[in-house]
């Protein structure tokens, strides 16, 4: 099938394929700085080989079992011997907005707002929306400010929370049969045609914060632990 390249992104390019969905091409390289891996990172700080690979093991893994549930998301198929990933074409909301569901108050959320909460107090699957803009620092955005600007309607964003909520559960209930607890993780989504929302992007590692027996795990050991139960 011809392929044609379209975007180049810091972790995946994009290619465009004559059937109109579109090619993942999943990459080495990760974000961080001064040669660390930091998925909060705008900018590619390191190559690590396998990452592409093992990025792409669990987006496959992770997104057949949300289609599998009936949550609709932008997979079709998975190459792993190229590592490559064809989805359906999206829409992405505005210039792209990510959606943060939370367990834990910990990380950005415990910064916030300590005055409140104490620090890895539960959350009843916390749902939080921010605009991304590196320069901005990924400014949130309520329910409210995402309709007012024109963005999404408000059935959109209460698909959106009502699928997230969902699809962090599939998530954390899976990591738990692991001996793993999610505390939160990051998606995106985007619409089809007819407005339909839908999942896109990827559902890897760098996107979650996991513990084991109270401690962190950062994505790479995570990305072999997840493996090594799996």
């Amino acid at each position: 099938m011809e392929q044609k390249l379209v975007y180049t992104g810091k972790t995946k390019n994009v290619y465009a394929l004559d059937n109109g969905n579109y090619l993942l091409k999943f990459k080495d390289d990760c974000t961080g700085k001064d040669g660390v891996f930091d998925p909060g990172e705008n900018s590619v700080g390191l190559t690590i080989e396998g990452v592409g690979d093992v990025n792409l093991r669990m987006s496959m893994y992770y997104f057949e079992k949300i289609n599998a549930a009936g949550i609709k998301t932008h997979y079709v198929s998975a190459n792993l011997a190229d590592t490559t990933m064809e989805v359906l074409p999206a829409k992405v909301f505005g210039k792209g907005l990510e959606v943060i569901c939370r367990y834990k108050a910990v990380g950005s959320f415990y910064r916030r707002y300590s005055d409140y909460c104490e620090l890895g107090q539960d959350l009843p699957a916390y749902v939080e929306t921010t605009f991304k803009n590196d320069a901005k620092g990924d400014p949130l955005v309520t329910r409210d400010g995402l309709i007012d600007l024109g963005v999404m309607s408000g059935e959109q964003y209460d698909a959106i929370k009502e699928m997230t909520q969902k699809i962090t559960k599939i998530v954390a209930d899976d990591m738990l049969e692991k001996g793993l607890v999610l505390y939160d993780i990051k998606f995106e989504f985007g619409y089809a045609p007819d407005g339909s929302v839908m999942l896109i992007d990827e559902i890897a590692s760098g996107n979650m914060r996991v513990y084991k027996d109270g401690e962190y795990i950062d994505p790479m050991t995570l990305s072999k632990l997840f493996f090594a139960k799996a």
